[in-house]
């Protein structure tokens, strides 16, 4: 049995800064201020391991990374603890390490705590680096937090900049700062932007994949059930190896779509229902599994309808970027008459998953999976789309002469990432939430984005 590692798998180390000529980010501050859900953030991806407990980070985690075509490293690191136990004051001197070798430095504080003993501890140690330091004040979700996030002013290190690393407000101008105080600017960004493509995950047995999907869901769903009908006869399958989630398969089978790896995870229950040990080493490798897959299918047991505990599986998923299939699975005990009902409570709980497709079908029986394959490559074509930047702009026109904003005026967009397709768009001032809706919407309309997440990033030109 392989050693249980605390990096998820579904992260990829890359070469240092100075092997790859990239700035090289270093995200640090003391346990359990949100530095972990920041590189998430940056990323674009559930790359990195999130829990609500501190300690879960413990190595250094690298990352590639982009904003506005400029490519960097990204490192999150454990929490500085500079007084504490052995295991503790390991993972400091990795952070101190990542530290040293930083072209900027994210300081991250919680705002809604204030300055802590440790956060001054760790704001000395970042004074005496004589590095680029970026104060972070996290978890200001709202305007009125603004006001006490100013006084983490009194460390010394700058005025901070304001962020909720959870919902994303103020990230993007973060961004904006730390590629400014990039010792080498990229020449031509937006040229870059249009090459920033991140490499799928892969080695050398995924030759000919076209796609690799994870099967998640609760317990007891039909999960493995749908497995065995995938991988089953008249299929052939072509290798089978340990995954590297706990009681997990990695599966590559030859379809009518191609070859495709399907992984099969562990049920995700409850985390109060959840122990220490191997089963919560299993829930982290599953979602790290979710992070490694082009895409998910969320199995849904229909006679039970959508749980809570499906709603935020769904929403961890839809965290990560990952496009994702709905399979309503065991359809065949739902009696006729209720069917309609099942089916419009689904739509209700899943309205945040608008653009994924809902299928049911019965894996006991095979009734109705035939249609899971086609759904699942329009899936990953959708996901992997690249719009070229003319024909963007000009759906971008199009779009903004049938609906102007109110009180502002896009420039002209760019697509900067695939997987999942992610559009920034220059405006001349900001965009609505609802007409930020109404462009996503059309934009997925024109290019059949449908089955994908679909990212929009606002940036503000005078």
């Amino acid at each position: 049995m392989s050693r249980m590692s605390d990096e998820p798998a579904g992260a990829r180390p890359v070469a240092s800064a100075a092997g790859d000529r990239l700035p090289v980010v270093v995200v640090v501050g003391r346990p359990n201020v949100g530095k972990s859900t920041l590189v998430n953030r940056i990323v674009g991806r559930r790359a990195a391991i999130v829990e609500e407990h501190p300690g879960v980070t413990r190595d250094r985690l690298e990352l590639a990374a982009s904003w506005t075509g400029s490519s960097f490293v990204v490192i999150d690191t454990g929490g500085v603890v500079i007084r504490g136990d052995r295991l503790e004051q390991l993972v400091a001197e990795q952070a101190r390490t990542a530290i040293n070798h930083a072209d900027v430095v994210l300081f991250v504080v919680d705002a809604t705590t204030g300055i802590t003993v440790e956060d001054e501890a760790v704001a000395e140690l970042l004074r005496r680096s004589d590095r680029v330091v970026v104060v972070v004040a996290n978890k200001v979700d709202a305007a009125e937090k603004e006001a006490a996030a100013w006084e983490l002013a009194r460390l010394g290190l700058g005025d901070p900049l304001l962020v909720s690393a959870l919902h994303g407000r103020g990230v993007g101008d973060l961004l904006d700062v730390v590629v400014a105080r990039f010792p080498t600017p990229a020449a031509d960004r937006v040229e870059e932007a249009e090459r920033a493509v991140e490499t799928p995950v892969g080695n050398a047995d995924d030759a000919g994949v076209v796609a690799s999907v994870t099967i998640v869901g609760r317990p007891n769903v039909g999960k493995s059930t749908l497995f065995n009908r995938l991988v089953g006869a008249p299929r052939t399958v072509v290798h089978e190896v340990p995954g590297t989630t706990r009681d997990a398969i990695d599966t590559v089978v030859e379809t009518g779509e191609g070859r495709i790896r399907f992984i099969d995870t562990a049920g995700l229950r409850r985390k109060s229902r959840i122990d220490e040990g191997a089963e919560y080493y299993s829930l982290v490798r599953s979602l790290a599994a979710i992070d490694r897959s082009d895409v998910a299918i969320l199995v849904i047991d229909a006679a039970d309808g959508v749980t809570h505990q499906d709603q935020r599986l769904a929403e961890r998923i839809d965290a990560a970027g990952s496009p994702i299939v709905v399979v309503l699975n065991k359809w065949d005990l739902v009696p006729t008459g209720q069917r309609p009902v099942v089916a419009a409570d689904v739509a209700d709980r899943l309205a945040f998953l608008a653009y994924a497709p809902v299928l049911r079908l019965c894996a006991l029986n095979g009734r109705g999976v035939h249609r899971l394959l086609p759904a699942l490559r329009a899936a990953v074509d959708a996901y992997h789309r690249r719009i070229p930047t003319g024909v963007l702009n000009e759906a971008v026109r199009a779009i903004q002469s049938a609906q102007a904003p109110h009180g502002s005026r896009i420039l002209y967009a760019v697509q900067g990432a695939v997987d999942p397709p992610t559009v920034t768009i220059f405006a001349s001032h900001r965009l609505q939430p609802g007409y930020l809706r109404y462009l996503e919407r059309s934009l997925r309309a024109r290019f059949d984005l449908g089955p994908t997440p679909l990212k929009l990033r606002v940036r503000l030109r005078s």
